[in-house]
């Protein structure tokens, strides 16, 4: 069985340790890359339809909303099937204390009962949040392993931390 890395990234405006600033690639996504040329981990990149504002004050306020009314932002595709992997690597950035509801949007699609999922967040000292948790919740069937926190404005210089993670939790 294969690897997936399934995640969602943002570019744009991006906030990094106290200010703001323009990125071309998502941090999520700088990570995720990593992780695929180190495993050769698969990837599907999860992306709203309607996607969030390039202003990262519209950004959070959008993602707030989201949170808050329950929103499941539509997706712009999802995998037909999840059967060929056993596990997958589920990276987010942290939006308000979890994972961003499109990441909900795409859980909600499958079946992950007996898959292994090994969450990974990006942030800039938030950590983890309640995504943990939340992922247990929301995934009863999976065994959720204790996740990975990257700070954003680290995703370059993050590989010893990848391949300790990817090493310890046998996904290399």
């Amino acid at each position: 069985m294969s690897i997936l890395v399934a995640y969602f990234s943002r570019a744009d405006e991006n906030y990094f340790a106290g200010s703001l600033r323009t990125i071309e690639k998502g941090n999520t996504e700088v990570v995720a890359e990593k992780i695929s040329e180190l495993n050769g981990a698969e990837l599907f990149k999860i992306e709203m339809k309607t996607p969030y504002s390039k202003d990262y004050k519209k950004c959070i306020k959008e993602a707030q909303e989201h949170k808050d009314k329950g929103i499941l932002p539509e997706l712009v595709s999802v995998p037909d099937s999840l059967d060929d992997y056993d596990q997958i690597i589920l990276a987010y950035p942290n939006y308000w204390g979890t994972y961003p509801m499109a990441v909900l949007t795409f859980l909600k699609q499958f079946d992950f009962t007996g898959k292994t999922i090994y969450p990974l967040c990006t942030n800039e000292g938030s950590g983890m949040g309640s995504s943990v948790s939340d992922l247990k919740r929301e995934l009863p069937g999976a065994d959720v392993r204790n996740g990975l926190s990257i700070r954003g404005s680290d995703v370059y210089g993050c590989d010893d931390d990848l391949r300790v993670w990817l090493r310890d939790n046998e996904l290399l």
